[in-house]
């Protein structure tokens, strides 16, 4: 049964207390309106968010919860992960605070993978401070690749434009040993399948960049380009997959081409994120393609420089929120279509 829009529940893990992430949260959800798209449950203490709530001013009414089965509909929920008190230094890169970060974002997991909850949207979070014994991994993308089913990617979005990475939180130096027909192969799969499914783009057309400046120009500037990529992405292609490339990454977001694409694929990290950025001016959104449960973010970190001076904007969260949603109504829409013609074999049979 499809769930209609304002049923939508949206999970929200807090991030760093210390950064922007609460102040982005709770100005998203200022503007009533949200609240009829969505039910929000903030995974966090409602003590907490109501003194960040007070130190910008905020408009933001909420509703303390101590289980899920408490929240309410066209409230603001926050679920109380913790209760003791929590001393907060606005700006300040703080372990204690991390560990309060990944309470709030394994609880929201949590409720994610058991259904509780329909989607998930991260705060930022300070990937030095999060670590621990009981926590060792880069980010929230590689902790949900392990919690969920799947192939987890990363894929920035912004409207029409879509970027994702063939390898990403990695060392510069060690791109090219990554860089595998297998590799290869199952991230395109992965996109080609989310472009279905969660943007209802039937026969998308993906675009891969090079590695090397000018695709190695032959071999003279390595040779990863010719002897990896080109017969991988001419394979897939054979196989029905509507891959182009690779292209040479210096040229090809100022010539525009990225508009005669479904989706860019980047062979490293950086490679993809500096032009995705300069074009989404603020407003983009990290998405965890590949999974089978939904989690954006903002494309944004904690930004310790302005955090608790009520300065920071809310559009790329407010982004991720709308696009969480538009997805889940996509798998939804692609799920009542797929299960049709197996309906209609059955009745002839």
């Amino acid at each position: 049964m499809i769930k209609k829009a304002e049923n939508i529940i949206v999970g929200i893990s807090i991030g760093d207390l210390n950064g922007i992430g609460s102040e982005v949260v709770l100005k998203t959800f200022e503007d009533s309106r949200m609240l009829e798209l969505c039910t929000p449950v903030i995974f966090a203490n409602v003590k907490i968010l109501s003194f960040v709530k007070k130190s910008f001013e905020s408009t933001s009414m909420l509703h303390g919860i101590d289980r899920l089965d408490q929240m309410v509909v066209g409230k603001i929920n926050v679920l109380n992960v913790w209760n003791e008190g929590v001393d907060l230094n606005f700006g300040v890169n703080d372990e204690k605070i991390g560990k309060y970060a990944i309470k709030s974002f394994v609880a929201a997991t949590n409720a994610l993978k058991e259904g509780r909850i329909d989607a998930l949207v991260t705060a930022p979070i300070n990937k030095y401070n999060i670590q621990s014994e009981a926590f060792k991994f880069p980010g929230h993308t590689d902790y949900l690749d392990q919690e969920l089913d799947g192939n987890a990617l990363m894929l920035m979005v912004q409207d029409n434009l879509r970027v994702g990475l063939l390898t990403d939180h990695i060392p510069l130096n060690e791109v090219s040993s990554h860089l595998t027909e297998e590799l290869i192969t199952k991230k395109i799969e992965t996109i080609k399948q989310s472009l279905i499914q969660d943007f209802s783009i039937n026969q998308p057309k993906i675009a891969v960049l090079g590695l090397n400046p000018h695709c190695g120009d032959g071999g003279v500037i390595g040779n990863e380009d010719d002897t990896v990529l080109k017969p991988t992405l001419k394979k897939i292609f054979e196989n029905g997959t509507l891959v182009f490339g690779p292209f040479a990454a210096d040229g090809f977001f100022g010539s525009n081409q990225q508009d005669k694409y479904d989706a860019i694929i980047a062979t490293y990290h950086d490679q993809g994120l500096i032009p995705f950025k300069t074009l989404s001016f603020g407003n983009g959104v990290n998405y965890t393609a590949g999974l089978n449960k939904i989690r954006t973010s903002p494309d944004h970190g904690t930004a310790y420089d302005i955090a608790g001076k009520g300065l920071a904007d809310n559009n790329s969260f407010k982004e991720a929120v709308y696009l969480a949603i538009d997805i889940y109504n996509s798998r939804n829409q692609y799920a009542e279509i797929s299960e049709k013609p197996l309906k209609i074999k059955e009745k002839q049979s």
